[in-house]
């Protein structure tokens, strides 16, 4: 009897396997034929990004919905591989898509511990519902996934399936890929990697936002710790390796508080447009990289030295007091933690600048919680920039409270201070003078805060600066640099009847003075009597060589002063003419254009000094100019850049009414810079608002980097000039045109030269330009006035 149950139970269960068997491979013919086709496999496009790049290969930008960068699988580590077969397939290279010892494992592993804990996706499964399936959990779409496994093993070789697989994993912070990862989480490609780096980066496919580093590093912690003993057992590493990674602290490229890509974020902006206008949204995801001039070092020295001197300006207007308040009032524990996570994580790092909340605050101390759930303790010298602000004589607004939202970071001396995002902004751009690469470009104090690009998009007043393109149009028309000119007052009436005076900045008058010294001084009144030398007309149509639209620059006398309206990428441009030799070279920015693939689609001819750039200026006429702008430099308002103690350094500084704006434009043979600062809504600096005070050391600054340990260049004398030894400012040579020798020639006043318009700079011009009138009684007024 028992034999017979036996055997009818045997039969049962056969029969019941036959017919699972059965309908198994009834699901198989029917489903198999209807499985998608492999073609986005066999021709694999992923979605690349945008990448920018210095001249020196930094990665300064990178735009796309997806981070991701494409690796050939020969391309990575051995041990990266190793640590993703430990974390999510060990046996990928025996099984043929589906794990059967795996299978059985996690089964026995699911009904030890009473419930679901682990699966038994192999990568290829994995491949398969990544490209194909939804992320549904049912039984349908697991056996679709088999069934694809088991075609994507039957056509692809395990390298390529293991290649699509690294490429096209999400693993958390928009990063498909784990190069791309690598560069998310750590700021460097994989083949940089340690042991304990390529643990953390394996355990993320599980889950990359439970085990994300930045998000959940205790979870993540957890998570490398497990990959790295699944490495030992399997014998991928030794146990010190095993020792090492563990002992490893770990460190996020994200934590950091200067990212690599900040200081060229207005460049990177810049590529993003250009780009876009070029390709539309092919430029988001056909993976271009663009190569730009930029010098790295360059760009963080111009970065750096601009910030710092915003900072420097701002200090001396004193704190204005918190940026903000958080309601903390009721909130305690993890609730207060909460809270402050949650208002913390809307505000942005500005370089090394960091937000925090107020915890507490007194005269003695103040703590302040920060990114992360760090507390910082500021007292002592920390202190002294916002003390005000700690007493009660200030206003509710300006009292630093519990709640207040400050800004703080940590001083090379090793303890926090408060600083404050200041309000004016500035931007910095330097140029190669021969083939007018851009060497760097800061479009203002923090992109974040303001994409406003003021190096390409701000049309300010140049003040002073403009001076040298009005002398350099005297010369052409026959001043000499001795020519002798009355530093003295003058009254010119318009069609209006106003009265324009022009004074100089210090409303001191020097008398007969050459116009050598009146550039060197920046002599308001002996600009102005060169403009009217010279002609407005002939001044109007001559600043075009530089760059200058004449619709910016209207001629009237104001013109002298910098009237008009240009940005600071003009105002490089303009002055790289002087600097080499008297020639055209436009600025530029991007250097080439690839494809994924390395192949170049475009590049940049430059128009370079001496070969194909446009002869603007007679070469004795930029080296005059730059004769003169040297001792702007060792003698004149610019001297402090004599701190740098070269002598092949000429510039200009400028400063505009009511101190609206600062400048300073500089350089030497080879690399000319301009820095500018002011308010995006002009209105007064103040008494630190001069050239020389706001925008100088910017310039200084930079130069002190760019040009150490570069030797000395000195422009030889072109032909056609005549030296006249120790006639010149302070027993220096002069310099003459062989055809113009005459200290003060005879010149002809043009007819609309005495009209004045507006603006002007520090010296008091009108506010407002009225109608340009044929005034010849005007004409012959200041006749008398010009020598």
């Amino acid at each position: 009897m028992l034999r017979r149950i036996l055997a009818i139970l045997a039969g049962l269960f056969l029969g019941g396997a036959v017919l699972v068997a059965g309908a198994g491979a009834i699901a198989i013919i029917i489903t198999y034929p209807r499985l998608p086709s492999l073609d986005v496999l066999t021709d694999y496009r992923p979605k690349i990004p945008l990448r920018v790049y210095s001249a020196d290969n930094q990665l300064i930008g990178e735009f796309g919905e997806e981070r991701r960068s494409f690796s050939r699988i020969h391309e990575v580590p051995q041990l990266m591989k190793q640590a993703v077969m430990a974390a999510e397939d060990e046996r990928f290279y025996q099984h043929s898509g589906v794990d059967y010892v795996g299978v059985v494992r996690a089964a026995v592993g699911n009904l030890v511990s009473g419930h679901a804990r682990s699966g038994a996706s192999t990568i290829t499964m994995q491949v398969a519902k990544n490209f194909f399936l939804s992320s549904e959990k049912t039984f349908t779409r697991k056996f679709n996934e088999a069934l694809l496994a088991f075609k994507i093993e039957h056509t692809l070789t395990k390298d390529q399936i293991l290649e699509l697989y690294f490429n096209q994993i999400y693993l958390g912070q928009r990063a498909y890929g784990f190069s791309a990862a690598a560069q998310a989480y750590y700021g460097k490609p994989l083949a940089d990697l340690s042991v304990a780096e390529m643990a953390m980066l394996a355990g993320l496919p599980k889950a990359p936002s439970a085990y994300n580093p930045i998000v959940n590093p205790d979870r993540a912690r957890l998570r490398q710790q497990y990959v790295l003993r699944r490495m030992r057992e399997l014998n991928f590493i030794t146990q010190e390796q095993y020792d090492a990674a563990l002992a490893e602290p770990m460190k996020l490229a994200s934590q950091s508080a200067d990212s690599s890509s900040q200081p060229a974020q207005y460049v990177a902006e810049m590529v993003r447009q250009a780009m876009y206008e070029r390709y539309r949204e092919s430029a988001y995801t056909e993976g271009f990289k663009v190569y730009t001039t930029l010098d790295s070092r360059h760009q963080k020295w111009a970065y750096d030295a601009l910030r710092a001197g915003l900072v420097d300006y701002d200090r001396k207007m004193g704190y204005r007091g918190p940026e903000s308040t958080v309601e903390l009032s009721g909130a305690e524990g993890e609730q207060q933690t909460e809270a402050l996570d949650d208002a913390i994580s809307e505000l942005r790092d500005s370089g090394d600048m960091l937000p925090a909340i107020v915890l507490s605050a007194s005269p003695a101390e103040v703590r302040a919680y920060m990114r992360g759930g760090k507390v910082a303790v500021i007292k002592g010298n920390g202190l002294d920039f916002a003390r005000r602000s700690l007493g009660g004589k200030v206003s509710a607004a300006q009292q630093i409270r519990r709640g207040s939202v400050i800004r703080i970071r940590a001083h090379e001396k090793g303890y926090w201070e408060i600083v404050q995002m200041p309000e004016v902004e500035g931007a910095f751009v330097s140029m190669d003078t021969r083939t007018g690469a851009i060497r760097s470009l800061v479009g203002g104090f923090d992109f974040n805060r303001r994409s406003f690009n003021h190096v390409t998009q701000a049309w300010r007043q140049p003040g002073s600066t403009f001076k040298p393109f009005i002398y350099s149009a005297g010369i052409e028309r026959g001043l000499t640099p001795s020519t002798m000119i009355n530093d003295a007052p003058l009254s010119v009436v318009g069609a209006d009847g106003q009265r324009w005076e022009p004074k100089n900045d210090n409303g001191k008058f020097a008398g007969m003075i050459t116009m050598r010294s009146g550039l060197t001084q920046s002599k308001n009144l002996v600009s102005v009597r060169v403009l009217m030398a010279t002609g407005t007309d002939y001044a109007q149509q001559y600043i075009q060589r530089f760059g200058f639209a004449a619709k910016q620059h209207p001629a009237y006398l104001t013109m002298a002063l910098g009237a008009g309206a240009v940005t600071p990428l003009q105002m490089v441009e303009g002055y790289s003419v002087f600097a080499n030799g008297g020639y055209r070279s436009k600025g530029y920015f991007i250097d080439r254009i690839e494809d994924q693939s390395g192949r170049v689609l475009a590049k940049t001819v430059p128009t370079v000094a001496g070969q194909n750039a446009p002869q603007a200026i007679d070469p004795r006429n930029a080296f005059i100019m730059s004769s003169m702008l040297k001792d702007v430099v060792r003698y004149g308002t610019g001297y402090r850049a004599m701190s740098l103690g070269r002598t092949d350094l000429a510039g200009k500084t400028g400063t505009t009414s009511d101190w609206k704006d600062a400048w300073f434009v500089g350089y030497n043979p080879n690399l000319v810079a301009a820095a500018w600062v002011g308010f995006d809504q002009p209105r007064s600096l103040g008494r630190y608002g001069y050239g020389g005070t706001a925008a100088l050391p910017v310039w200084i600054n930079y130069m002190a980097n760019a040009l150490k340990g570069q030797p000395e260049v000195d422009m030889p004398v072109p032909e056609g000039i005549v030296v006249k030894a120790g006639a010149g400012q302070r027993g220096g040579d002069e310099y003459y045109y062989e055809e113009f020798q005459k200290t003060n020639p005879e010149l002809k006043v043009d007819n609309h030269g005495a009209v004045p318009g507006a603006g002007g700079d520090a010296s008091g011009g009108a506010s407002e330009t009225p109608d340009k009138p044929a005034a010849q009684d005007a004409v012959e007024n200041v006749k008398d006035q010009l020598f």
